[in-house]
C-alpha cells in the first residue's frame, strides 16, 4: 500500500482536479532534497515539483539541458522518502521522452518506480502528444508545460516571455487544448502574458498552474530557493521573495567562522565532560 493511502489531508490527483471546479487555487513549489521536503510537507503547499531546474539550483549548470534522467531519479527518490502529504510531480529531463513512445514509457516508468513520483511533467505541445496519450493509457499521470519551456531555451532564443505575437499565441492555445485532449491532468504555463494565461485557464477544464503568467491561472509555482531568497542577485519580475535566507545563512556562517577562530566555540556547554 502506498504511504499516501489513507493519510488525512494527503493531496491526490482527485484533489487537484476538484480544485478547478471549486475555484480554490493550487500552490506548488520545487524541491530537490529530503530536508526541504519535510518542511514543505508540514506547510499547506499542495504539490511538490522535483524540477529539472535542479540543474541550475543544485548542480551549478547554466541551463536544464545537462540534467540526466538519473539526476532526476536521485533527487526525486530523496524527496519521495519523506513526503507524505503533498502531491509529487517530477520533471522528465531533456530528450527523455522525445525520441519515441517506447522511450517515454520506459523512462517515465523508472521515475515512478525508482523515483517515487506520483506524476511526471513533460515540456512541449504537438510533438509529444503520442507519448502523453500512451503514458496516460498506461496509468501514468502527466502534467503538461507550455510557454517558456527551458529545455528549448536555445530554440526559443533565450529566457523570454512567450505568446506576444498572434502566431505564437494561436499555437499555444492550440497546444493547450490538444494536451488536455491527450489526457494531461494539469498544465504549467511559464512566462506568458497575463491575458493569454487567463484565456487558457478559462478554456481548459484542467487546472492551469502559472509561473510568470499572472493571477488568472488556477494556481502558482515557484522555485523554493527563489522564494526563500537564497540568491539576492536573482530578481525576475515574476518572483516574490518571502524570505531573505541567503543573508541569514551567510550571517550564520560568518558567526560560526568568528567563533571558531576566536576560540569561543566550542565552549563548556558544547563539550562532553569526562
Amino acid at each position: 500500500m502506498s504511504k499516501y493511502s489513507g493519510r488525512e489531508g494527503a493531496v491526490t490527483l482527485a484533489t487537484i482536479l476538484r480544485r478547478k471546479g471549486d475555484g480554490r487555487k493550487l500552490s506548488m513549489v520545487t524541491c530537490y532534497d529530503a530536508a526541504f521536503a519535510r518542511l514543505v510537507d508540514l506547510s499547506g503547499v499542495d504539490m511538490v515539483l522535483v524540477g529539472d531546474s535542479l540543474g541550475n539550483v543544485m548542480l551549478g549548470h547554466d541551463s536544464t539541458i545537462p540534467v540526466r534522467l538519473d539526476d532526476m531519479i536521485h533527487h526525486s527518490a530523496a524527496v519521495a522518502r519523506v513526503l507524505t502529504r503533498a502531491f509529487l510531480v517530477v520533471d522528465m529531463p531533456f530528450m527523455a521522452c522525445q525520441v519515441s513512445v517506447e522511450q517515454a514509457l520506459t523512462n517515465c516508468a523508472r521515475v515512478m518506480q525508482e523515483g517515487g513520483a506520483q506524476a511526471v511533467k513533460i515540456e512541449g505541445g504537438g510533438a509529444v502528444l503520442p507519448q502523453i496519450r500512451a503514458l496516460v493509457a498506461a496509468g501514468i499521470p502527466v502534467m503538461g508545460h507550455l510557454g517558456l519551456t527551458p529545455q528549448s531555451v536555445h530554440a526559443l532564443g533565450g529566457y523570454r516571455v512567450q505568446g506576444r505575437t498572434d502566431a505564437v499565441r494561436r499555437q499555444l492555445l492550440e497546444d493547450a487544448v490538444a494536451l488536455e485532449a491527450a489526457g494531461v491532468f494539469s498544465l504549467v504555463l511559464e512566462m506568458v502574458p497575463t491575458d493569454l494565461a487567463a484565456e487558457v485557464a478559462q478554456k481548459l477544464k484542467i487546472p492551469v498552474i502559472g509561473i510568470g503568467a499572472g493571477a488568472g491561472t488556477d494556481g502558482q509555482v515557484l522555485v523554493l530557493q527563489d522564494l526563500l531568497g537564497f540568491d539576492e542577485s536573482f530578481n525576475p519580475k515574476f518572483l516574490k521573495k518571502y524570505a531573505n535566507l541567503g543573508k541569514a545563512v551567510r550571517d550564520a556562517l560568518d558567526a560560526f567562522d568568528r567563533d571558531v577562530k576566536s576560540g569561543a566555540f566550542p565552549d563548556a556547554s558544547h563539550s562532553f565532560a569526562e
